[in-house]
């Protein structure tokens, strides 16, 4: 074909292009319209998101979902659309509500910015609650409003479900720890997790060697180098019977973790893993505060058991600082302290380029619980999430608006409804509610600021 047909053809192409668009343009300006409608149908037309304002936050406490009280916030908009937040176990409703005054006003789809601007008044351990809490009502409202689940937002899914690992407190014999754990099985659970901790020994001369007359604080409170408490081979030996009972009870094939050794030495730390080693666990948790950054990474590489903490740290430089160093095994955040959804999310993403896994603490309702499952749904190096629940009866009825069970052969599945996925089932949350609280009661009282000491820079 000679260059001049070519051009013609092109022309003629062109042309019947032109004549095609001007065409339709004039015959139907409701074609565009409908394409323009389709390209956002996705879109919660009921509400105009520019426009969209917090106009309240209110609360309810409800008594043993878990194992301690737990906070709901409900955050209101001017139009209709609301969020639900938890604040983290044992942490009090004022961890959030001191945050209204600086929330309220604002569009809360500009989850960021809001995040920023509350976020000093969180901290380690559990008084991060109230941040955290608000963060994840407000991943609950965009996703209302935009029609589409949490963890699309932050990227999509990695998984479909959710693995849970069972949390399963002492028992006072080994054979009793192995019935349980047997139990756990039973139920589903492909991951177990039992407390195996040196209170089990108290009372049985010549395993613990501690100085006498120490005070409560002492022991529980006072950090784990300063309490000048070590296990004796003797001690090792029965809490190796304990491990041992559960390892004969369920195999070796499902993984199976420690917690709550007790405030131990360093030194006993590193003897416990020692002989921990036959039994293949998955890991011991918290076996010393996790800001001793050097004392932990001497433990991690003397220890043949991995060693994991994280659930009282709140900063993405505290972890990182324990994953650039291999000070631990793996990483442990609780999303109710360390920031919420998005941060944790990011700290996972963190931890994956230093090769370090992620598991997620949780203890509470289904409210916090779905918003871990879509951090974790999103995040690569996520393995397992926490229950602390599973033989509260109750635990589930507490929603709506998920598939029943919540908790099926040991995961959760990965919901597609807009936001968290969830509704409160009122009637049921009314019967756990702690005596003398309300049900999302007004909270006048917390619509002033309560101090002014937001960061400032002079």
């Amino acid at each position: 074909m000679s260059d001049k047909s070519s051009l013609n053809m092109n022309r003629r192409s062109v042309l019947k292009s032109s004549l095609a668009v001007l065409a339709g343009g004039a015959l139907s300006q409701a074609a565009v319209a409908d394409a323009a409608e389709s390209s956002i149908k996705n879109v919660n037309l009921n509400s105009s998101p520019s426009t969209l304002k917090i106009t309240d936050m209110r609360y309810a406490v409800v008594v043993k979902p878990g194992p301690s009280p737990c906070v709901l916030i409900r955050i209101d908009t001017n139009q209709g659309v609301y969020g639900l937040g938890e604040v983290r176990d044992i942490a009090g409703y004022q961890y959030a509500m001191v945050l209204k005054n600086r929330i309220v006003g604002e569009n809360p789809l500009q989850i960021d910015y809001l995040f920023q601007k509350i976020a000093q008044f969180g901290g380690g351990a559990r008084q991060a609650g109230g941040v955290c809490a608000v963060e994840m009502a407000l991943w609950d409202i965009a996703g209302k409003v935009y029609n589409i689940p949490v963890y699309q937002m932050l990227g999509g899914k990695w998984r479909d479900s959710i693995r849970i690992y069972a949390d399963t407190e002492e028992s006072p014999e080994p054979s009793e720890c192995a019935e349980r754990a047997k139990g756990r099985v039973a139920m589903g659970l492909t991951w177990l997790k039992m407390d195996i901790g040196i209170r089990l020994l108290e009372g049985k001369p010549g395993m613990v060697m501690e100085p006498a007359g120490q005070s409560n604080w002492e022991m529980r409170v006072q950090p784990h180098p300063f309490v000048a408490t070590e296990v004796t081979d003797k001690g090792i030996d029965r809490l190796c019977e304990y491990v041992a009972a559960v390892r004969d009870a369920v195999g070796y094939e499902i993984p199976f973790s420690i917690d709550h050794l007790g405030h131990i030495g360093v030194k006993s730390v590193m003897r416990l893993a020692k002989a921990y080693e036959k039994f293949n666990l998955e890991w011991m948790e918290d076996v010393i505060p996790w800001y001793y950054t050097d004392l932990l990474k001497e433990i991690t590489e003397s220890s043949p058991t991995p060693i994991l903490t994280g659930e009282d740290i709140y900063e993405i430089a505290d972890f990182e600082k324990l994953c650039s160093n291999h000070a631990v095994d793996k990483i442990h955040p609780d999303l109710a302290t360390s920031g919420g959804i998005l941060r944790t999310h990011r700290i996972g993403d963190m931890a994956f380029t230093y090769g370090v896994p992620m598991a997620m603490h949780f203890a509470g309702t289904p409210v916090s619980c779905m918003a871990n499952v879509h951090c974790a749904a999103a995040t690569r190096n996520f393995l397992a999430l926490e229950n602390h629940s599973l033989d509260v009866p109750f635990w589930q009825d507490l929603v709506t608006g998920i598939e029943k069970p919540i908790i099926n052969k040991g995961y959760i599945k990965v919901s597609d409804t807009p936001g968290l996925g969830i509704t409160l089932n009122d009637d049921e949350v009314k019967r756990h509610l702690k005596p003398g609280t309300g049900y999302f009661e007004p909270t006048p009282m917390w619509d002033e600021v309560q101090s002014l000491d937001d960061a400032l820079f002079s």
